[in-house]
């Protein structure tokens, strides 16, 4: 960068912008995603998706411990935000391809909590403030499970645990896991044959 060049000079990839909204979930505009995740975040589109196999097992990931906010702790399969005019489902495959290395059929992808919507605070300080459509696929091929590689920058580990499990695990150790995971397991319940 110019010596002497503002912040607002700088080039921003389009393909790093995320959707602004305000609270009645309007779209009001994008910024930086570097930018976005402050002490101060704006309320801005994303999503959550859990991964299922045939035998009820969800994937869990660990963040990266280099992350930003929540390093090493364990949420959902996926979790990101939809580039400006981008369909969330295409959203999710290329999160997923780019976090996991593992390809989702898009029309399997199903939005199971349209709705979802949380606040939480990093014990950094920094904000999560996001509408968060929560999505769930079923993996059909028991070969695409073994099949994962995890992007070191953003997947310390993963793991495949039963869902009943991860329900339990929840309501007792809450803790060890994101926030938004907490609400959204708690909210789904623990069965998920309904999806």
């Amino acid at each position: 960068m110019p010596e002497g060049a503002g912040e607002e000079d700088r080039y921003v990839d389009p393909d790093d912008l995320v959707v602004l909204i305000d609270d009645s979930g309007k779209r009001i505009g994008t910024a930086p995603r570097g930018a976005v995740h402050t002490r101060s975040t704006p309320r801005h589109l994303a999503f959550s998706c859990h991964i299922l196999d045939v035998g009820g097992r969800a994937l869990i990931t660990r963040r990266a411990l280099t992350k930003v906010a929540w390093p090493g702790v364990w949420t959902n399969s996926c979790c990101g935000h939809p580039r400006p005019g981008e369909r969330m489902e295409d959203a999710i495959v290329r999160r997923v391809r780019e976090e996991l290395g593992l390809d989702l059929n898009p029309e399997a992808v199903n939005c199971v909590m349209p709705d979802f919507s949380y606040r939480a605070t990093d014990s950094s300080g920094i904000v999560e403030n996001e509408l968060c459509p929560v999505y769930v696929t079923v993996l059909d091929d028991p070969e695409e499970i073994v099949e994962l590689y995890p992007d070191p920058d953003e997947v310390e580990e993963v793991s495949w645990v039963g869902w009943k499990d991860l329900y339990r695990t929840v309501q007792t150790m809450s803790s060890l896991l994101a926030p938004w995971t907490v609400a959204q397991v708690r909210a789904l319940g623990d069965d998920l044959r309904q999806f």
